[in-house]
């Protein structure tokens, strides 16, 4: 879920909207201008509801984003990396880098959000308590109290990935030991939860509340899809785990000269052979390392006049590791470099070349191994 527009940063960590995000603050803001705000407060004039939805539902995110944030800087406390908050449609997630280290991390981790949004709807209900004499401070006030201790509760729900089935994992991981298991489980029950409120979406469309009923519906469809994909994640990561870049690594390293054109390397190399990453190498050594996404960021017209040398990533810029790493920590890597391969260098020479394909087959080899 990556941010289309970047907001800055809080803490180190890159906050940004994804596209969705804007579908999701108009309708928030027209639900509470046209019925929540005028049902409530009768006596306010027109603009002044378009006026109030619009600060409270941004309000309303910015409780979502200290919700993220309450998770984030707990991750952070316990040496988990966070890549960056992204608010989309349906709410706000924090994408962190990598497992906690233990049940216990889990826990703390899990819990932040709910308890910051706990602290949220306290906070509001205090307001509301304070200003319930002056309508347009009382109606977001109110509002935001109810939609803060929602937000709490529904997380809190036992399906994985919600907090609630984090600290379902967490609970389970404590009791037995067995990390894999525990993501298993709490899965499979994150799963079975996405399926109820995907039967529950069905039975309110059938009772004639189609746009709740619709919601309920993708809300179900996303957890299935996020419960589905992050056991998968967690299977790729225990069959990774222990294993080196040494043993999956390719250690044919091909080279071509600086000044062979681009169109050259796609008829001879690519097309005739399938391979997609080339060392750029001269009188002096390496220079550099060009992809096939490179080739693919120069207009094809221009393929017979633009050479290997000018489109390449210089040495000294290339991403590399170690025989040594872990391959978890190598695809990590790629992921957060958005790239598809990886030199390896030992003592200061290139020694080989790890890509995704390379994982993605040992990855595939152990499954139909059973192992």
């Amino acid at each position: 879920m990556n941010a289309s527009i970047k907001l800055g940063r809080i803490r180190g960590i890159p906050i940004g909207l994804h596209a969705s995000w804007f579908l999701i603050f108009v309708l928030v803001t027209w639900s509470l201008a046209s019925g929540y705000f005028p049902q409530e407060y009768p006596q306010l004039p027109l603009p002044a509801y378009w006026t109030l939805g619009a600060v409270t539902s941004i309000l309303f995110f910015a409780s979502v984003l200290a919700h993220e944030l309450g998770h984030s800087f707990i991750a952070l406390r316990n040496n988990v990396p966070v890549n960056g908050i992204t608010l989309f449609i349906f709410g706000g997630i924090a994408q962190i880098g990598k497992e906690p280290p233990n049940a216990r991390a889990e826990f703390r981790i899990a819990i932040a959000g709910p308890l910051t949004s706990l602290a949220l709807a306290g906070v509001f209900a205090l307001t509301f308590l304070l200003d319930r004499a002056i309508p347009f401070l009382a109606a977001p006030s109110v509002w935001l109290m109810r939609i803060n201790l929602i937000l709490a509760v529904f997380n809190m729900i036992p399906g994985f990935p919600l907090d609630g089935g984090r600290v379902l994992r967490a609970a389970i991981w404590g009791a037995t030991g067995n990390y894999q298991r525990a993501t298993q489980i709490a899965s499979s029950v994150g799963q079975l939860t996405a399926f109820a409120f995907m039967g529950i979406g069905v039975l309110t469309v059938l009772r004639g509340d189609f746009f709740n009923g619709l919601w309920f519906v993708l809300i179900g469809w996303f957890l299935q899809n996020a419960a589905a994909s992050s056991y998968s994640q967690s299977n790729i990561q225990h069959a990774l785990r222990g294993v080196h870049v040494a043993q999956v690594m390719s250690r044919e390293c091909t080279r071509i000269a600086g000044d062979v054109p681009l169109a050259d390397i796609v008829e001879d190399r690519v097309l005739s052979s399938g391979q997609r990453c080339f060392f750029v190498a001269g009188s002096y050594g390496l220079q550099g390392m060009i992809s096939l996404r490179d080739l693919t960021e120069v207009s094809r017209d221009q393929w017979n006049t633009v050479t290997a040398g000018q489109v390449m990533i210089p040495l000294d810029k290339l991403i590399s590791v170690t025989p040594e790493t872990e391959l978890i920590d190598a695809l990590r890597t790629m992921v957060d470099a958005n790239i598809n391969q990886l030199p390896v260098i030992e003592n200061g020479h290139l020694i080989g070349v790890l890509s995704r394909e390379q994982i993605l087959g040992y990855v595939r080899t152990r499954a139909e191994l059973g192992i």
